[in-house]
């Protein structure tokens, strides 16, 4: 499970998304609503084709990223990899 997060966000999406989503949205990025717009899902799916599809549309974001902006980041062993 990937999240998608700007590279000058000072939260953990993963365990601080309170913290994290009031910092992305104050400072104008909106990336939650970024990603409903380019994530095509539905409720109808399985969690993990849900999630599969999120996970292709993060990648989509970061690579088609002219400003560098965005990064994808993972969970693993309680830590961040970018």
């Amino acid at each position: 499970m990937y999240m998608l997060t700007t590279v000058d966000n000072p939260f953990d999406p993963f365990t601080q998304f309170d913290e994290w989503f009031q910092w992305d949205t104050s400072s104008g990025y909106h990336t939650c609503a970024v990603l409903a717009r380019v994530v095509n899902t539905s409720n109808d799916l399985p969690e993990s084709i849900q999630e599969s599809l999120v996970d292709e549309a993060i990648k989509e974001l970061v690579d088609l990223n002219p400003e560098g902006v965005y990064r994808m980041v993972s969970r693993t062993d309680n830590n961040i990899e970018t």
